[in-house]
Parts: structure tokens; sequence; C-alpha cells
């Protein structure tokens, strides 16, 4: 099995392109463009071993903004990839984990072992249908399927009451926070992955957290060793996490220009697929030629090999990253 591949790749845009990093509107990822505006780092953060105290105060600043119940536990981990990474001793061998596709590719290849079986569905599957586990994404990436109606719900709990695994991959629920599977985090198997860099637009920072049952969560605290995140991140993203107005506001913003973008590629022939407000996936017949001229006007997108006429479109920052799309789409139609 060869490894995924990701957005957000502009070393290979360039490589096979040309230009700068900054020559490019990088499109290809489902990054807030306009990222939290990050104050001083106090000296201490980059000169000290982090201390509990710091670490407690991201903690306390996630477990409000994400509602972690008192019954649920919360680990600080570098990214939701470090978590992803562990998994695996979370869930155990012998069991068989459905991963409902198609989702971010790191779950298969990282639960994938010859003791474990690994298969992809289309739906949550039930305790009926011989699997003991199941990973989805809510909302998922990259079609913005969103898993937290009734019948998704009922099928989550009945795999709960057989002692199965859940795992949840929430990397985008921060633009829809009602969907969240946090609340009911506490029982047992029910376990809930929040990215920080995505919807505050930092992904550089390299924070992340897994939400749930208190054993579980000192396990892989453990796993991830004394010191995982280091003091600038635990700062930035305890001060990110208690901006209530900023966050309110970045909603409102993101909902507005996810609505621009789309209703952009409609008029460029494109299909909508799926979304959240953090990207638009949409087909088109042409797609790969697009992307082709697109990426020769130093526009990158995210491609998928599964399927050759998706395309998924970050948003543009601003104006001019609008305007420079729009007479991009019109030259390649």
């Amino acid at each position: 099995m060869s490894p995924p591949r990701h957005g957000g790749s502009l070393d290979r845009a360039v490589a096979e392109h040309g230009g700068a990093h900054a020559d490019w509107l990088d499109l290809s990822t489902g990054i807030n463009p306009v990222p939290w505006p990050v104050p001083p780092i106090p000296a201490e953060a980059w000169e000290r071993l982090p201390e509990p105290s710091l670490a407690e105060y991201c903690l306390g600043a996630a477990r409000a903004y994400y509602g972690v119940p008192e019954g649920a536990a919360i680990v600080a981990a570098p990214g939701t990839q470090a978590i992803i990474q562990r998994l695996g001793d979370l869930v155990g061998t012998n069991r068989r984990i459905g991963i409902v596709t198609p989702t971010y590719g790191e779950y298969d290849w990282c639960l994938s072992t010859p003791d474990r079986v690994v298969g992809t569905v289309r739906a949550i599957p039930s305790y009926e249908d011989g699997y003991d586990g199941v990973v989805f994404g809510n909302p998922n990436n990259p079609d913005g399927a969103r898993h937290d109606g009734e019948a998704d719900r009922k099928a989550v709990a009945a795999l709960l009451a057989h002692n199965g695994t859940v795992i949840v991959d929430e990397a985008f629920a921060d633009v829809a926070p009602e969907a969240s599977y946090v609340p009911q985090c506490g029982a047992d198997g029910l376990i809930v992955l929040r990215s920080f860099g995505k919807f505050f637009g930092l992904a550089g920072i390299r924070l992340g957290f897994a939400i749930g049952p208190k054993a579980d969560m000192a396990r892989l605290q453990r796993l991830l060793g004394p010191w995982a995140v280091p003091g600038p991140a635990l700062f930035v993203g305890g001060r990110a996490m208690r901006d209530i107005g900023w966050i309110a506001e970045t909603r409102t913003r993101l909902a507005r220009d996810r609505q621009r973008l789309a209703g952009l590629l409609g008029q460029s022939g494109f299909s909508i697929v799926g979304h959240t407000d953090l990207f638009v996936l949409a087909s088109h017949d042409r797609a790969p030629a697009i992307a082709a001229e697109l990426a020769r006007q130093h526009i990158w997108l995210r491609a998928f090999d599964k399927d050759a006429s998706w395309l998924r479109f970050g948003l543009p920052g601003d104006e001019a990253g609008f305007a420079r799309l729009e007479k991009a789409l019109a030259a390649a139609a």
C-alpha cells in the first residue's frame, strides 16, 4: 500500500510548474486562509519545557470551546495526525474496523495491519454486519457529508453497546458545532478527534485533541509521552480558543465565502458534490484539464485519484484571490 497523498504540498506544485511559493494561490487544503492573529508569544514558552500549568491553560480552553462533558477526558497532541498514528494501540488487534469512505486516507494507512481487518464501507455499519469498530468524518473530508442524523446516531449507539470502537474525525466541525459527537464523549469506545489548525488557520502550530473515555485518554497520553505539544502551541491554542468574538465572526465570514465560491464554481460549469464552510468539492468532466490549466496559472487545487472528475477548492482569502480564481476559471473553460 502506498502512502496517501494530501493537499498543501506547494513544493510539489513549484517543482512541477515553477514559480516560488509566494506566486501561488493555494486552494488545495481546507485551512482557513485568514488566520487568527497570533499575539507576541512569551519568551518563556520558547525557552522552557512546557509547564503543566500551560498545558492546563490550553486544555481548559479546549474543554470549554469543544463542550467536553465532565465524564470525558481530553488529550492534546502535536496535530491530530500524531493521534491517528497511535490509534492502532487504542483499537487493539483481532478487530474488524469499517472506514466510511471516501475520507482522509491516513486511517486506512495507519490501521491496516496483519492482525486487524480494515474494510471500506459507504455508511456506518451495524454490529450485525460483523464490524466491531468504525471510523468516519463528521463533517467528512473531502465531501462534507455529515453523519449526525438519527439513523447514524442509532448505529453508533448500537456499536458502542456491543463494546465496539467508534472514532469520529471532527477536523472540520468548528464550522458545524451542532453536528459534533463530543457531548456523547465519556461513553466507552467513543473517541472524537478535533483539529485546531484548520479553523484557526494555523496548521503550522501542529495542535490537535482527542476526546474520549478517561482510561483510553490516559493510555494515549502515555503513548504520546511528556511534553508532546510545544509551549508556543499551547499558548496560542489557549488564547485563540477563548477568543469568542473572533470565532463568531469567522464562522459568519467562512459561510459567506463558501457560498460565494460555490456560486462561482456553478457558473463555471461545475456540479457541487458537497462542502463544509472551509472547502467545496465539485465535479467536472474536464476536471484534470482544468486543474492543469489552473496549475499553469499557479493556482493549486486538490485532485483525487479515486474520482478524476472531482476537484476540491479551498477558500480564497480575499477579493484578489477570488478575482484571480474567477479569471483563471474563465480561461480554463
